[in-house]
């Protein structure tokens, strides 16, 4: 213990000048987009800006039904994809407003709690355990402290402070574990060690997800083609000697049929509804994208403490000389057993675990609090193990008026000891090192009764003790003897065993883990705890690796050789903040898709780098879930497959619902070129390609949208980050069914031309409609036949069929759209026509796809 004269602390006048000087106790705010920018943000999309364009184009000509219907379009994009950000960034803010942190303080020679923002350099803080470091400080004054600092460094064991070994620094954002303190405060809000790392995190620029990346070139090439090809068939009408003004409406209609203009908001209300659902399974997407982009990674970055593991400390061996238990059940809820031999044992049923189980709980400060099916720990980690060790092993709780006097754990003496007054008689109870007990044990207690301490007995605890050390225990030795003087001596005690602790894995983890590698995902460790502890929970956790580098060997690796180094299966201990931003960016530069998890302040510069940062929502601090794209709600590293597995789901429909629109609108262009090509009549007007592109196939593709994930999608490698939306063999679909659908709507209207331009012109809309109608079935998977995924597998699909082509049935029978897209009724033998022609679009593509093995069409 050491002590120094009280300190007064700072008065009122004081406060107020340092403040002054200093400012408030807290990080500046992440900067806010407020619901203006969130808003415009919506409108940034190249697709989103030809639609702006073409809506334009046709006011300026007059045509008032396609400005306002293509400004619908415009304006539910951008409504959804506000009200989903903008319910995430609000979900954060709440997640902020339920921590109000407090800070114990001495002011005007008076203990007093004020909220944390207020706390100026100067400050004397009161730390006490449980209570959260508000502010980096010096400690003045100390007794037996430790602080949990795994939020800044990773490491999982609190450090013992010690004014002796010049250890008196804590910072902000740690936490006492056991002890008392009282410390002055040297720098607040952005000047701490905690905000040098969020300014670290600030610094890194804003990144672009590989989604946006990819319909941000798909649009600006649709974009490109859309101009050129109405240009081009603009100038070739006049040339031919069409009207002018005909032929801008009809470059209009070509652009307009050229660009899928229902995109941006399918796009958006699949990836709204991928996050809905992520929602509901604790997964909050900051990004719509952001799901998405998890779906593309190709390795995992994941810390370990408090993302792999539990975060608390639990007792999982113990060893006497004549027995080896094990211990079940993980954290601080009691709920496990201890065992031996395949035998549960209570206290009762050995005398000397009762012996070690009551020593390592009475020699003790923590308790835990039970509220409800709830279990908290108050103290130290270590200790808050031993206590639940001795309640699975139904020990009695300890009097505490019984504990006389004690000698206090120290970095130093490595042990504790406390004089116990128990019913009998009284005791001296030590628990610390292995090394520093073994050294003061005479005797030993086994089943057989007490005796003398052999060499080959000190030997086997030797061995016990370096076997489980090597397997990531902290092992703690537990020892006794009588105080009939009711003294504390530690020497000549009587040695009971040995207890093995460890933070344990998350026990849904090591499964998500398999799920990750059988979906060709690395999983890389980056841990600022050691690297013996963090290769024992990779091996728990099935995590391969061959080696590991610490961060020390870090600094000596240059890129190449870290780069190597990547290669293999390793992970990394010791690392500091900006080792785990460096690693991700080695593996960027490999062109993986990375993803990062992690939970403190030590992560967020990690996490914004890389290409999706995944942070906790409960134990998170706030600089990391700002740093971060997906925020998990329930700390849950599980939940990260589930999220990879739905955003996989996502870009597979985002590959169908493009491919189905293109091709409808392919369809549409070879009808209009080549019909112009010949000199017929407008095969369709402007308003009839807007009704196919907005309401009918956008209603549709969003359904397909909605198509559940394909059954083996999780056993496929991870997409190459250079997989285009489309690719060669999308290409070639969209060609085929583009020429079919265009040509055959085009010989239905010329064959019909002689009955009437507005008959002919009716069927060949109503013809096109139903043949993109049907052309969905191709595109609800792109390697697996419907038979395969159902038919009726996905009932919005048919819900959505149904409801356009009822649609289409009003366009051609009811007044008011007939008067809109200038139709008249058509007969059952137009009906039988379009039919006709119908049937192949289904059959072909099922009888292909059941004949070309899946491995040959993922190659194209």
């Amino acid at each position: 213990m050491h002590v120094s004269p009280r300190d007064v602390g700072l008065t009122q006048s004081q406060v107020l000048a340092a403040r002054k000087q200093s400012g408030w106790n807290e990080l500046p705010a992440a900067e806010s987009a407020g619901p203006f920018r969130v808003l415009l943000r919506q409108f940034s999309s190249f697709l989103v800006m030809i639609l702006v364009v073409a809506a334009g184009v046709a006011f300026l000509l007059g045509e008032w039904i396609d400005t306002a219907t293509i400004g619908m379009v415009v304006f539910l994009n951008a409504v959804l994809g506000f009200v989903q950000e903008w319910k995430a960034e609000t979900a954060l803010k709440s997640l902020r407003k339920l921590l109000s942190p407090q800070a114990m303080v001495i002011r005007d020679g008076m203990e007093q709690s004020i909220p944390a923002k207020e706390i100026v350099p100067g400050d004397i803080l009161v730390l006490a355990p449980g209570a959260k470091v508000a502010a980096d400080a010096t400690l003045i004054r100390l007794s037996d402290l430790a602080v949990d600092e795994s939020i800044l460094t990773g490491e999982s064991m609190p450090v013992n402070k010690s004014m002796e070994n010049g250890d008196t620094g804590v910072f902000a954002g740690t936490s006492i574990t056991s002890g008392r303190a009282e410390a002055q405060v040297t720098a607040t809000g952005q000047n701490t060690e905690f905000g040098r790392i969020a300014h670290l995190t600030g610094s890194i620029g804003t990144k672009t997800t590989n989604l946006q990346h990819k319909l941000g070139q798909l649009a600006r090439q649709l974009g490109v083609a859309a101009l050129l090809v109405a240009a081009g068939v603009t100038l070739l009408g006049i040339v031919l000697g069409r009207e002018p003004v005909e032929m801008v409406m009809t470059g209009l209609s070509l652009s307009v049929a050229m660009v899928p203009e229902g995109l941006p908001a399918v796009v958006t209300i699949t990836l709204a509804l991928g996050a809905t659902a992520m929602v509901r399974q604790n997964a909050l997407a900051r990004r719509l994208q952001a799901v998405e982009t998890l779906g593309a990674a190709s390795v995992i970055c994941t810390d370990k403490t408090g993302t792999l593991t539990e975060n608390k400390m639990t007792a999982t061996r113990v060893w006497t000389l004549d027995r080896a238990y094990e211990v079940t059940g993980t954290g601080y809820d009691p709920a496990g057993h201890i065992e031996a031999e395949g035998q549960r044992l209570r206290a009762q049923d050995d005398d000397v675990l009762a012996a070690l189980l009551h020593t390592g709980l009475y020699c003790n400060h923590a308790r835990l609090d039970r509220d409800g099916t709830t279990w908290t720990m108050i103290g130290e980690p270590t200790e808050g193990a031993l206590v639940t060790l001795a309640y699975k092993g139904w020990c009695d709780l300890p009097n505490q008026r019984s504990l006389l006097a004690e000698l206090p754990f120290s970095s130093d003496r490595k042990r504790m000891s406390v004089l116990y007054q128990s019913p009998q008689d009284a005791a001296i109870l030590t628990k610390g090192a292995p090394e520093q007990i073994l050294d003061m044990s005479t005797d030993v207690l086994t089943q057989t009764g007490q005796r003398a301490l052999t060499d080959a007995d000190r030997t086997a605890i030797t061995e016990a003790y370096q076997s489980m050390a090597s397997k990531g225990l902290r092992v703690i030795a537990i020892a006794r003897r009588s105080a009939p003087d009711q003294r504390i001596v530690e020497e000549d005690l009587t040695f009971l065993g040995l207890v093995g602790l460890i933070d344990p894995p998350r026990t849904e983890v090591r499964a998500a883990i398999t799920s990750a590698q059988s979906a060709g995902i690395r999983v890389i460790m980056i841990t600022g705890d050691s690297p013996l502890t963090a290769t024992a929970i990779a091996n728990q956790l099935g995590l391969k690796t061959k080696g590991h580098v610490t961060g020390t060997e870090l600094d000596d690796l240059g890129e190449t050789d870290l780069g190597e180094k990547l290669k293999g299966d390793i992970l990394f201990a010791r690392t500091k903040p900006e080792q785990k931003m460096r690693i991700v960016s080695a593996l960027q530069a490999e062109n993986q898709i990375v993803a990062m998890t992690g939970d403190g302040v030590n992560d967020a510069p990690a996490l914004k780098q890389a290409d999706i940062g995944v942070s906790m929502g409960i134990r998170g601090t706030d600089v990391a879930r700002d740093a971060s794209d997906l925020v998990l709600l329930d700390d849950n590293f599980a939940t990260i497959v589930r999220a990879i597995a739905e955003g996989r789901r996502q870009f597979a429909n985002v590959q169908k619902f493009v491919r189905y629109l293109l091709s409808s609108n392919a369809g549409e262009v070879v009808a209009l070129v080549v019909n112009i090509a010949i000199g017929g009549p407008l095969v369709f007007l402007a308003t009839q390609i807007l009704w196919m592109n907005l309401v009918t196939d956008g209603v549709t593709a969003v359904a397909l949208g909605l198509e559940k994930s394909e059954p083996d999608q999780m056993r496929h490698s991870p997409r190459r980050k250079e997989t285009p939306i489309l690719g060669l063999s999308g290409i070639i679909t969209i060609a085929l069914l583009g020429l079919y659908t265009g040509l055959s709507s085009l010989w239905i209207f010329f064959h019909l031309l002689d009955f009437g331009v507005d008959l002919a012109r009716t069927t060949a809309f109503t013809a096109m409609v139903v043949f993109e109608k049907m052309s969905v079935f191709a595109f609800r998977s792109l390697r697996l036949t419907s038979f395969r995924i159902g038919w009726f597998s996905n009932p919005f699909l048919l819900a959505a069929l149904a409801i356009t082509l009822a649609a289409q049935a009003a366009a051609v029978y009811w007044a008011p759209l007939q008067t809109m897209l200038r139709t008249v009724p058509i007969g059952l033998e137009e009906w039988q026509l379009i039919a006709l022609f119908a049937v192949p679009i289904i059959v072909v593509p099922e009888v292909l796809k059941a004949i070309i093995p899946d491995t040959q069409r993922a190659t194209k």
